[in-house]
């Protein structure tokens, strides 16, 4: 089963979040095949990352949005933890600071986006400015309603530098949320995730549901796709996760970049470097004889210093 197919929102059609499951483990039913195919996904994604970075002309962004408790770092985490930090940020967008206030709210966001050969996670990222910015009633609705189309206006720019992207909402019910706080007040090395807001936030849920549905349905397009993934399970959340990304990457006709350089004309200097090393270690001789660098008269390596 693709699940870019089964948790796409439709721009077309109303998105009702009440009626999507959050406990849904699609066609799964036993965690540890899934975990399985989680882990064969994430090495398809550490493939191909290979090859985003060599290849150097498409970057991928993932964009995590998620009411408190929701697992976003989690995803973090156990969904991208193959790949190669050279090559990979993450960067997370909380309360703007005096500057970034200042300026446009995509200001700050533009200048986290990806590089060509890059992957970058946003953990929550520019729709918190017409999600938290409407719930709190913190700029008036003339102006995070126009934000719609100014997103999707950005993304259309980042797709056109060669930027993927991918945005993924992770769906929890409101009993799912309040029993991971619970376990967070039950281990005293997850104190220090524990925030006032996230009690004073919960009771805003009914109006942050609303504002995810529209958010999503308005901002769902074909070249920045939404995907609202059920997340009470966090072994599925990831499953899903892993495989809409290798499948995309997997589509994204990633190559290794042409050689720059004449190969027959480099190994010739090889050899020369590889000569004038061993007459300047006094291996000279051997070289003739053995063709094999670094080795004496005796056959043993040299001793290093």
């Amino acid at each position: 089963m693709d699940y870019r197919e089964q948790f796409l929102v439709d721009p077309e059609k109303p998105l009702i979040l009440a009626d999507i499951d959050p406990g849904s483990t699609g066609d799964h039913d036993k965690r540890d095949k899934a975990e399985a195919e989680t882990e064969a996904y994430r090495n398809e994604m550490e493939q191909r990352q290979f090859l985003l970075f060599a290849d150097g002309r498409q970057s991928l962004l993932v964009v995590l949005q998620a009411l408190d408790a929701a697992g976003k770092d989690g995803v973090i985490r156990h969904v991208f933890k193959a790949m190669n930090p050279q090559g990979t940020r993450v960067h997370g967008f909380k309360q703007p600071t005096p500057q970034e206030a200042a300026h446009d709210f995509l200001w700050r966001v533009h200048q986290h986006v990806p590089a060509k050969g890059e992957v970058v996670i946003f953990n929550r990222s520019h729709y918190e400015d017409v999600l938290v910015v409407r719930v709190h009633n913190l700029v008036p609705e003339s102006v995070w309603s126009e934000r719609y189309d100014m997103i999707n206006e950005f993304e259309r720019l980042l797709t056109q530098n060669g930027t993927k992207i991918l945005k993924f909402f992770l769906h929890i019910s409101p009993d799912e949320q309040l029993e991971r706080f619970k376990d967070r007040l039950d281990d005293p090395t997850r104190h220090w995730k524990i925030s006032e807001s996230d009690y004073s936030e919960r009771e805003f849920w009914p109006q942050y549901t609303q504002a995810y549905e529209e958010a999503l349905v308005r901002t769902s397009t074909s070249h920045a796709p939404w995907y609202v993934i059920p997340a009470n399970r966090k072994w599925f959340r990831n499953l899903a996760i892993s495989q809409i990304i290798s499948n995309t990457l997997n589509e994204m006709n990633l190559n290794l970049p042409p050689t720059r350089v004449d190969i027959k004309d480099i190994r010739l200097r090889y050899h020369a470097a590889v000569k004038a090393a061993d007459e300047l270690n006094g291996n000279g001789e051997n070289n003739g004889k053995d063709g094999k660098r670094g080795k004496n008269g005796n056959g043993k390596k040299n001793k290093k210093d």
